[in-house]
């Protein structure tokens, strides 16, 4: 039996956390399935985090990221860097993820040697190329290029038969988040050594979770999207401000991004040195681990990320969504998630009634989840044997 040579590219961390456990699976396999990985480096620091922390060694790695680079540079270092690896290891799929700039690079660099794609997390639209910005355009474009789609919800499948995607092309598998979720928590739970070792990595990024005793409750943002640089971001700021003097009974804390776009204005809010502030606490980027550790003792999530609005609702945390588009309605018909954009009377009121009313905190936070079971990645590898 001939193995099939599976390659596998991604290059942010959002994508490494979502792949990592597609990787893992297809490794069970070693007698089916050649699994190479190639990293393009995207986010450089935050992508080796989850490598670590899922034991994944890359079997290529594009090195892209450089400073002040734009997405021409990202475009354009993905596309030629992954020219001669598709030619030296000729492999059978081309597995992408989502909706990033590595993702539909290299999508595109597959297609240029007619190398079928598969797209984990396809179908997911706004419909608004310009929100999220690039994302959008990014998946759109994956999309018409992927030979086999992997839907993580029916919507998600139903979007891709309007653009007249063969229905039998299609698989709705969960997403695989909530299986790299679980695994990380099922880590966390069995080993009272880690937990220990997460409460000192936090106590040291500039957290201390003994504060969380008797009830305490926590707010975790986090910010990052291109979208909402300049007044979006001023305006986030403010309200969060104004909400940590509104509860002063109640823990904020913003493990901030290290895009400068995100901390100028952070800073012009909060001030300079971000120090001597009560209940709000700016901390360094954390890893996946650590993340997921406090996402879980968190009682509501403030953010504008995509994939915080499938993991949080798995832990039972109500997502409130600075954006004003979101290309996950599902969550928002499952009622764990609600849209307040970047506007400073929406969030304010929000995540006031959310700490003020147990009545609507109970109805987000009991949700029924949409994004699956734990078990896409089985699904896609199944799939993909069947081939």
């Amino acid at each position: 039996m001939t193995k099939k040579k599976i390659l596998l590219v991604f290059g942010t961390r959002p994508e490494a956390i979502k792949m990592a456990p597609l990787v893992k699976e297809f490794q069970k396999y070693p007698e089916q399935y050649e699994t190479i990985v190639c990293v393009t480096g995207q986010h450089r620091q935050m992508l080796d985090q989850v490598l670590d922390l899922f034991d994944i060694q890359p079997d290529y790695d594009l090195n892209i990221m450089k400073q002040g680079q734009d997405l021409y540079d990202i475009t354009a270092r993905v596309l030629t860097g992954l020219r001669d690896i598709l030619k030296d290891s000729l492999p059978d799929i081309v597995l992408v993820h989502g909706d990033t700039t590595t993702s539909m690079a290299a999508a595109l660099a597959a297609f240029y040697q007619q190398i079928p794609v598969g797209h984990v997390e396809a179908g997911l639209r706004t419909r608004n190329i310009y929100s999220p910005w690039p994302e959008e355009m990014n998946r759109q474009i994956t999309g018409r290029i992927a030979e086999y789609n992997f839907a993580p919800t029916p919507l998600s499948r139903e979007n891709l038969m309007t653009e007249s995607v063969d229905e039998d092309k299609i698989i709705v598998t969960g997403n695989t988040v909530i299986d790299a979720l679980y695994w990380v928590v099922n880590k966390i739970k069995n080993s009272s050594t880690l937990d220990h070792e997460l409460k000192a990595e936090l106590k040291t990024a500039g957290y201390d979770t003994s504060r969380l005793q008797d009830g305490k409750k926590l707010v975790l943002i986090t910010g990052h999207r291109r979208e909402n640089f300049g007044d979006g971001f001023l305006s986030m700021c403010r309200a969060i401000k104004d909400l940590t003097t509104k509860f002063p009974d109640v823990d904020f804390v913003y493990p901030m991004h290290l895009n400068p776009n995100v901390r100028k204005p952070i800073r012009e809010v909060f001030g300079e040195k971000l120090q001597g502030l009560e209940n709000m606490f700016f901390i360094e980027p954390l890893e996946y681990l650590s993340f997921v550790y406090l996402m879980e003792k968190s009682t509501i999530v403030l953010t504008d990320s995509g994939g915080i609005q499938e993991e949080a609702p798995g832990l039972g945390k109500p997502v409130l969504v600075m954006r004003d588009t979101t290309e996950r309605p599902e969550a928002l018909k499952s009622g764990t998630v609600k849209l307040v954009g970047t506007d400073y009377d929406k969030i304010v009121k929000e995540v006031s009634e959310l700490l003020s009313d147990e009545e609507a905190y109970a109805k987000m936070s009991h949700a029924v989840n949409p994004y699956g079971d734990g078990q896409a990645c089985k699904r896609i590898v199944d799939y993909i044997n069947n081939l």
